[in-house]
């Protein structure tokens, strides 16, 4: 997909009200500066400042926007059922740096 169908798929955003005007603009330049998804994922951080265990729901609730005990309950859920909760966190608190670590 190129630069001329996303600028159509937010123009057709905007046509449906889904997005305002200061939104548009905003994805709009997004668009044309070519700013990558992935970059977004390299600012994720174990937080210092919010954290039980390792930080890492505080990181990823900082780094997503969605409050920390959401992805706590999410964590524990999916601990619950076949231990995958425990793996994930333990894989992130592994290999994603402290929210003090530079790159």
């Amino acid at each position: 997909m190129g630069i001329a169908d996303d600028l159509e798929r937010l123009q057709a955003l905007r046509a449906a009200g889904t997005l305002n005007d200061s939104e548009f603009e905003r994805a709009k330049a997004r668009v044309l500066q070519g700013d990558p998804p992935v970059p977004a994922f390299n600012k994720l951080r174990r937080s210092r400042s919010d954290r039980w265990l390792g930080g890492v729901c505080g990181g990823v609730a900082v780094l997503t926007g969605v409050d920390t005990w959401i992805w706590r309950l999410l964590v524990t859920g999916l601990a619950l059922f076949g231990g995958t909760g425990i793996l994930l966190y333990i894989l992130l608190w592994i290999f994603v740096p402290d929210e003090g670590a530079t790159n």
